[in-house]
């Protein structure tokens, strides 16, 4: 059982606690009593709100609906002002811009356009929303003027900044190209930059706005005269240089060069000049004969007449190239995109059928040299035509999108080229073949003759043109290997070509020989023709080429020459004989001679100081030009009739087979050989 003290303790404890719970209660109970005045209240302030918001909005929206429409009214106004004031203001463009239009674009291009723009969307309102108006007519009107004017200044910008191209510059232009490696463009302003951007404005707005392609006609005329004078300009600058100087200026463009540059420059082809120079440099060295008339050696001035009209034509067809490509540049800012083929292919034609028709030209005047035997003149063809075909690349480049005519004219120019060089290549080899036997014509003193100087001329010029000589010959073959020849194929058929006219050559050098009536001089003149030839061959690159297809060449012109000293020294057995020792007489030491041995011996003597005079006035009118041959046949022969004539005149000269030994024993040995050594010499 709980003890009395600690049950009453509890109970006390429990009513504490309950007294505290009802407290609590009684504060809850009080709490929500508030609270349920208070949410009476704020539902009666709410219902209150509401009713006051419905009375507001009943009276609000009324109002907003109409400023609403207020506002809608307002800005409708203003639309329709405005309208009205952009429908005025096309009534007005025809007597804004009047004054513009009649002054003209010059100096103001930007206005102008301007209001060629207002001008031109007056005409489209007019057009679509009164099409009948008299305004219409008005602004249609200034806008026609206006494009004309347009087109007006696009002519007068043309025609007064398109300038002439320069020989000078156009000779920097190309030799730029030719000699440097890495070089910086030349400068080739054809408008100025300012010009320029007026021009393509119109040039775009026409094309636009204008629905104009006029303009392109006056661009492709005025741009096709200048580089059509442009050209004829060098070549204008090239013959007057020539005449002042005899040299065309070309200078030289002031960059840094490169040691191995990546492009041959064109060589200027001097060609009958050069060969004039080969002719004087083998006359210097004892290699030529004697100059006469020749159909491969022309007047100097006609050749240098030649130099200049084929070098100037080689630099303007250089020109053409390096121009039309600026032109082509310039054309692309222009012109649309869709007519700069066909404009360009109009532009370049006056200048290209100018080249065309001197190529042609050249070409007819090759024939007609060729008709006269004057191939000299024919060699102004191998230049030309060895620098169109390395220039075809670029000017097929040049004339891409052109039309099929005028693509053609070039391809059409060389073939024309190497069929009149295959001419005159094989006109050539028969004229040496069948040059005529003319005695008033034949060197008297039995020199080179001028067929064999001019013949070895003509074939060191084809030297500098191997693969165009090699192209001539091969454009004549008809063997499916000639359609795709390589450059060992045309060396081949060159060196066969070349190999065909020595032959000719030689057979009718001995033709020529058989006029002399003396086979001494045949002979010195066959050795001399043969020397020559020989001496040609070695000094250049021809006997190189020869030996392509004949390698034993060269040794068998040393046999001829050998062949031709050992006839020439024949012509002294008549001498020799009289004193050789099978023809002396024997007679014994210390015995009295008989008449008939003394007479034998005087006749020795005589026979023998005759036949040397007679031999030595002859001879020494004959030339060997060939220092070296000369010395060597010389001595070859003085060591003959030296050793006999001192064998003789030792065993004679103490024998008394003569009271007047002085008359007999007319030369000592020394004399002897002197006179040999004045042979070949008519200064002597």
């Amino acid at each position: 059982m709980i003890p009395p003290q600690e049950a009453s303790a509890r109970r006390r404890e429990i009513e504490d606690k309950l007294k505290q719970e009802e407290e609590t209660l009684s504060f809850i109970r009080d709490s929500l009593e508030k609270s349920d005045q208070l949410t009476k209240n704020m539902v009666s302030i709410l219902s209150s709100f509401e009713s006051r918001l419905m009375k507001l909005e009943n009276s609000i929206i009324p109002v907003h609906k109409q400023t609403e429409n207020l506002q809608r009214l307002q800005e409708n106004v203003e639309k329709t002002l405005s309208c009205l004031d952009h429908v005025i203001s096309y009534y007005h463009v025809a007597s804004d811009t009047e004054k513009i239009i009649r002054e003209g674009p010059t100096g103001r291009l930007e206005e102008y356009l301007a209001s060629m723009a207002k001008i031109q969307k007056a005409v489209e309102y007019f057009q679509d929303n009164s099409p009948d108006s008299p305004e219409l007519n008005k602004v249609k009107l200034l806008f026609e003027r206006g494009k004309e004017s347009l087109e007006s200044e696009f002519r007068s910008l043309m025609t007064r900044h398109s300038k002439v191209v320069s020989p000078v510059l156009i000779l920097d232009l190309i030799s730029g190209e030719e000699e440097l490696e890495v070089q910086e463009e030349v400068p080739l302003e054809h408008l100025p930059e300012g010009v320029l951007l007026d021009v393509v404005r119109i040039s775009r707005w026409l094309v636009e706005y204008g629905r104009n392609q006029d303009f392109m006609n006056v661009y492709y005329q005025i741009r096709s005269s200048q580089l059509d004078r442009s050209i004829k300009g060098l070549r204008e600058h090239f013959r007057k240089s020539s005449s002042a100087s005899g040299v065309p200026y070309s200078p030289a463009i002031p960059n840094k060069r490169k040691d191995t540059p990546t492009k041959k420059p064109v060589k200027r082809p001097g060609t009958i000049r050069k060969a004039q120079n080969l002719l004087k440099q083998y006359s210097q060295h004892g290699l030529d004969g004697k100059k006469g008339g020749s159909n491969l050696i022309p007047l100097e001035g006609r050749d240098d007449m030649l130099d200049v009209e084929t070098d100037a034509y080689i630099h303007c067809v250089s020109a053409f190239v390096k121009l039309a490509q600026s032109e082509y540049q310039l054309l692309t800012a222009v012109i649309p995109e869709h007519h700069q083929k066909k404009t360009f292919d109009s532009l370049i034609q006056d200048a290209l059928d100018g080249l065309m028709l001197e190529g042609d030209n050249i070409v007819s005047a090759a024939r007609k040299a060729i008709a006269r035997h004057d191939f000299s003149a024919v060699l102004t063809v191998f230049p030309v035509l060895r620098h169109l075909k390395q220039t075809k690349p670029e000017v097929d480049q040049v004339l891409q999108g052109t039309a099929a005519s005028t693509k053609n004219k070039l391809p059409s120019l060389i073939a024309s080229m190497e069929t009149v060089g295959a001419k005159a290549l094989e006109d050539f080899a028969d004229n040496i073949k069948n040059d005529p036997d003319k005695e008033y014509n034949m060197p008297k003193d039995g020199t080179v003759h001028e067929l064999t100087s001019n013949a070895i001329l003509f074939l060191q010029q084809l030297l500098d043109f191997q693969e165009t000589a090699g192209a001539m010959l091969a454009s004549q073959e008809t063997s499916s290997s000639a359609t795709s020849y390589n450059s060992e194929f045309s060396k081949r058929l060159l060196s066969t070509y070349i190999c065909k006219v020595l032959g000719n050559l030689q057979l009718n050098l001995l033709s020529k020989s058989k006029v002399y009536e003396d086979p001494a001089l045949s002979a010195i003149f066959l050795h001399n023709n043969y020397n020559y030839i020989l001496k040609a061959l070695e000094k250049s690159e021809l006997i190189q080429l020869v030996a392509v297809t004949q390698k034993t060449a060269e040794r068998s012109y040393r046999e001829h020459i050998d062949h031709q000293i050992q006839t020439y020294q024949r012509s002294w057995t008549k001498v020799t004989e009289y004193i050789s020792e099978k023809n002396l007489p024997v007679f014994q030491p210390g015995v009295k001679l008989r008449d008939k041995e003394r007479q034998m011996i005087k006749e020795r003597f005589k026979g023998f100081n005759d036949g040397l005079e007679e031999l030595c006035k002859t001879q020494k009118a004959w030339a060997i030009p060939d220092t070296e041959q000369r010395d060597k046949i010389r001595q070859a022969q003085k060591h003959i009739v030296k050793e006999t004539y001192g064998a003789f005149l030792h065993r004679y000269s103490s024998v008394p087979f003569t009271k007047n030994p002085e008359k007999y024993i007319k030369y000592r040995v020394e004399q002897v050989g002197d006179m040999i050594d004045r042979l070949f010499d008519t200064s002597a």
